[in-house]
């Protein structure tokens, strides 16, 4: 049997993902647009309930919950029920050996990411996910961080190989095909009721 091909070479299996959401806290939130954050916070909270719906395991974190405070409440709201959100020390996640920890206890290969801030938290934790020999995949349009660093992050990531797409596209790359896209439509009508408006299904 072949190798896995590396992650931007292929598709994202919903059966190999773990959702890993980063640092979506009001004090970071807060330092931008609010329009492209209310944008930002929906996406991570839609995106976080079609994992639960598809039983794609979520691990959660924040920096410095007793600075900063925990996650953003909607990005909370949508966790899985008795989710543990992880108090975050050092900036890339693998410095954190519980994080790292509960991230390697899901038993996926493929860590897709989502949260803030794109150049500093979630490079480094993407970076750090790739050494410790996961699979790296970064929503695009569910990170951010000031508008002079965003290429800057992405850039960093793609350079280390971890794949950069939508949250339309994760989607749809788990889902695979029209007859399980309506299937599970079907089963869960809140991915279309409750979808960001500023998101096209």
């Amino acid at each position: 049997m072949p190798d896995a091909l590396p992650v931007t070479h292929a598709l994202i299996d919903v059966e190999d993902s773990v959702l890993v959401v980063i640092d979506v806290q009001d004090a970071f939130l807060n330092k931008y647009d609010q329009a492209k954050c209310q944008s930002l916070v929906a996406r991570i909270a839609w995106i976080t309930r079609v994992a639960t719906d598809l039983g794609v395991p979520v691990v959660a974190m924040a920096e410095d919950i007793p600075t900063l405070g925990g996650l953003n409440a909607e990005v909370a709201a949508a966790l899985p029920e008795g989710q543990v959100v992880h108090s975050k020390n050092f900036f890339g996640l693998a410095g954190n050996p519980e994080i790292l920890a509960d991230v390697k206890a899901s038993g996926r290969g493929t860590a897709v990411l989502v949260g803030m801030e794109t150049d500093v938290c979630v490079a480094q934790s993407a970076l750090g996910l790739v050494g410790e020999g996961f699979r790296v995949a970064a929503l695009q349009d569910a990170v951010a961080t000031a508008e002079a660093d965003e290429a800057y992050g992405l850039a960093r990531m793609r350079g280390a190989g971890v794949a950069l797409l939508s949250v339309k596209g994760l989607y749809y790359e788990w889902m695979r095909s029209v007859t399980r896209t309506h299937a599970v439509q079907s089963n869960h009508p809140g991915h279309k009721a409750t979808r960001p408006v500023d998101l096209v299904l």
